[in-house]
């Protein structure tokens, strides 16, 4: 059994897959890093040039993790891939060639009294590990935003995707070949065994940075698991709060989308609060534009008396991220109530307010303490691409570095550079 770094060589299955290819992004991340703008959007570029140009293939490769797939409608909808959803995976390449470079941007700069300038300067994180599960196109914007971030970054996908996946990283390796940066930049394990995922997990000193996209068990488990620090968020149970001022069509137009739109998405919204001043003649308005959508609901004691039927909310509703047709709904007395309901609750991913009231807004705006907090949006607006990120790597609910979408600034981290002109110190 050989060493290296402090990881093994061998997994309890066998051969370590994951070790020599952690190595080589290390060895090879440099060169992304010191790459010039010019090389690193010309790579995003050529990578959505053969998207496009693969788009046959693509399909094919997905129809047969399509065919396989056995889990509910939901999560199918997140595996499959149409020609739509390719074109915006080839679209989001372009937008984020287009970003302005994120490397070696001086944040902060300063003199010392002893004539020292010193100047914070940006620079890649080093080596990312993405694991993620059905979505294909996670594998397509992580890449993107690795290339432009200049990080070595190792996919794996789940199971569900793993041809989708496979076939998605030929494009990304033809668009660094077509660049003239190594191939190594972009890597993807060659199965999807769950071995690989923990030798990922234990690469210490060889990854830097661990970002898991999936669901709340896949996230615990690398957060239990890893001795890899890890960007994460562990679920997206965002609530929508109507308040008294609420504009009623607006509200009513915020809701079904934030809601229905996609109801698989971290920032659908799960729980629907509306002050009791308006709930007698407006929740009943707002329970029968879902339900015409297939909605079901979660209802607590105050709902269920102004809209009889109601399916009666348990505690643990409260807490649940649906991910599904179903909404929580809780009436609350004023806003207070209802910022102490999102914290007992919430899992400080993304909370929306709809009122006209400005003071109102700014109150919950200031003492929401998740990391999106937004004001006459839908919540389901909490992604990169809508943040102008040009797509994200993840979303952040932790308190430390990154917050909210991950993206191309998000994946950088900082040094110092110090300019003397002879100073030694006394």
């Amino acid at each position: 059994m050989v060493e290296g770094h402090g990881v093994m060589a061998f997994s309890d299955q066998g051969i370590n897959l994951m070790l020599p290819l952690a190595h080589k992004a290390r060895e090879v991340g440099g060169v992304l890093a010191q790459s010039s703008l010019e090389k690193r959007n010309n790579a995003l570029q050529a990578a959505a040039f053969k998207i496009r140009d693969m788009q046959a293939e693509i399909l094919a490769e997905n129809a047969k993790d399509i065919a396989a797939f056995t889990g509910n409608a939901a999560m199918r909808d997140r595996l499959l891939l149409t020609p739509e959803r390719i074109e915006v995976m080839a679209r989001g390449l372009e937008e984020i060639s287009a970003l302005p470079d994120p490397l070696n941007r001086i944040l902060e700069e300063w003199e010392r009294p002893n004539g020292l300038r010193i100047r914070k300067v940006t620079m890649p994180v080093g080596v990312l590990g993405i694991i993620y599960e059905s979505r294909p196109n996670v594998g397509i914007d992580a890449s993107g935003l690795a290339i432009k971030s200049g990080n070595a970054i190792l996919l794996r996908g789940g199971s569900d995707s793993f041809h989708s996946a496979s076939v998605l990283h030929k494009a990304v390796v033809f668009g660094l070949e077509q660049a003239g940066l190594p191939t190594a930049t972009v890597q993807i394990a060659p199965n999807s065994n769950r071995e690989r995922v923990k030798e990922m997990l234990h690469a210490s000193g060889m990854i830097d940075l661990i970002i898991p996209r999936g669901g709340k068990s896949l996230v615990e488990f690398v957060l239990h698991e890893s001795r890899v620090p890890v960007l994460a968020h562990a679920e997206g149970l965002c609530h929508t709060y109507i308040h008294t001022d609420a504009e009623l069509d607006m509200a009513r137009k915020i809701l079904l989308n934030a809601k229905m739109r996609r109801v698989g998405i971290c920032g659908a919204t799960e729980t629907l609060l509306i002050d009791e001043a308006i709930a007698p003649s407006f929740l009943p308005v707002l329970v029968e534009d879902l339900r015409q959508k297939g909605c079901g609901f979660r209802a607590d004691k105050k709902a269920r008396a102004l809209v009889p039927g109601l399916t009666a909310a348990t505690e643990q509703d409260f807490a649940t991220e649906w991910l599904d047709s179903v909404l929580s709904i809780a009436v609350v007395s004023n806003i207070e109530e209802a910022l102490q309901h999102i914290a007992r609750y919430g899992s400080s991913h993304t909370e929306a307010i709809v009122t006209q009231n400005e003071q109102a807004a700014q109150q919950f705006l200031n003492a929401t303490q998740s990391a999106v907090a937004m004001w006459n949006a839908s919540t389901q607006f909490c992604d990169g691409g809508e943040f102008g990120f040009g797509a994200e790597i993840g979303i952040s609910t932790g308190r430390l570095h990154a917050r909210g979408p991950v993206g191309v600034n998000q994946l950088t981290t900082f040094r110092y550079h110090v300019i003397g002109h002879g100073q030694t110190r006394p």
